[in-house]
């Protein structure tokens, strides 16, 4: 049941956050407005690590896990977030969003090319519906 909190709770996150992201875009570069969120994210959890004691897991990191945890930071929170910015900035929050949605149509095959994981008839069905999905948001 702990996990299902967790969902729940970012679906209401992200499903918010860009109306606050194309708000503040107006008269903002993106790549500024990144910056500016991603060192204020920084900042927060800079604290609430230091609040919790959680840098004492530091020492458990390998270089792997780090580079790995650098590369899906490079991914996600630099590169996508970047283009993502641009993408709010030019384009209605409400076409862009669900669009960028399709994301996880990409995460299925490099899961299956790279992680060895299985191709099964329930994710085909699962990817065909988030693409339909999008399709009848984006109309």
């Amino acid at each position: 049941m702990g996990f299902l909190m967790f969902i729940i709770l970012t679906i209401i996150f992200w499903g918010i956050a860009p109306l606050f992201g194309k708000m503040g875009l107006v008269k903002v570069e993106p790549v500024v407005g990144l910056a500016l969120r991603t060192f204020i994210v920084s900042i927060a959890l800079l604290v609430i690590c230091l609040v919790t004691g959680k840098f004492a897991g530091l020492s458990q990191i390998t270089m792997r896990d780090a580079f790995l945890i650098s590369a899906e930071g490079i991914c996600s929170s630099l590169l996508g977030h970047y283009t993502y910015y641009y993408a709010l900035k030019l384009g209605d929050v409400s076409k862009v969003t669900p669009i960028i949605s399709v994301y996880p149509v990409v995460t299925v095959f490099a899961a299956i090319m790279f992680l060895g994981e299985k191709f099964t008839w329930n994710k085909l069905v699962g990817l065909i519906v988030i693409i339909v999905g999008v399709i009848l948001v984006k109309r």
